[in-house]
């Protein structure tokens, strides 16, 4: 079996207040992962940029949210919307060995996107849960969800991971991975 892990992208005070309805799906996942021994890495986005307000290094709005449930330090920061550009999570999932990722986070139409695609080209096992991302615009969620199975992901619920007896069958796509 793969090495996996669970990251969630960018549930930090500046994200879109959307983040509240997936917030409870988000935290069920991380007991997932504390209850099988999976890692749980937590992705935090800092902007560089002088013109921006969002998002700035020592800011109440670069923390996480209050009632996201932390439950290792296994927390890093990335510049960019591919999570993989933080050098130290590039390094740290290479010193693991880890393979397999559960992504979850926001947003779906940036971070998400970004980095669901950079692992699926870098040949990683991907599989975004869908009641687990969110966006500043929640009617492109459903496209970004066909989008990550385009690109090889897998698609399924948190409840589908705590109890993978109620998976549903999935329509092949990609490279041998489903969506729902």
């Amino acid at each position: 079996m793969q090495k996996r892990a669970l990251v969630i992208i960018d549930i930090q005070n500046d994200i879109t207040k959307n983040y509240k309805d997936v917030i409870a799906a988000i935290n069920n996942a991380i007991d997932w992962a504390v209850a099988t021994q999976t890692p749980v890495v937590y992705i935090r986005h800092e902007n560089l940029s002088e013109g921006t307000r969002t998002f700035k290094h020592g800011t109440q709005g670069a923390e996480f949210v209050p009632d996201l449930k932390i439950v290792s330090d296994h927390v890093f920061t990335k510049y960019k919307g591919n999570a993989l550009s933080s050098e130290a999570f590039a390094d740290y999932i290479k010193a693991q060995e880890i393979r397999e990722f559960y992504l979850a986070g926001a947003d779906a139409v940036a971070c998400v996107k970004s980095t669901c695609y950079n692992m699926c080209k870098a040949q990683f096992d991907v599989t975004v849960l869908s009641d687990c991302i969110t966006s500043y615009d929640k009617r492109k969620l459903d496209e970004m969800l066909h989008y990550y199975a385009s690109q090889g992901s897998s698609i399924i619920s948190s409840q589908e991971l705590v109890m993978p007896e109620n998976r549903l069958k999935s329509i092949s796509c990609g490279m041998g991975r489903g969506i729902n």
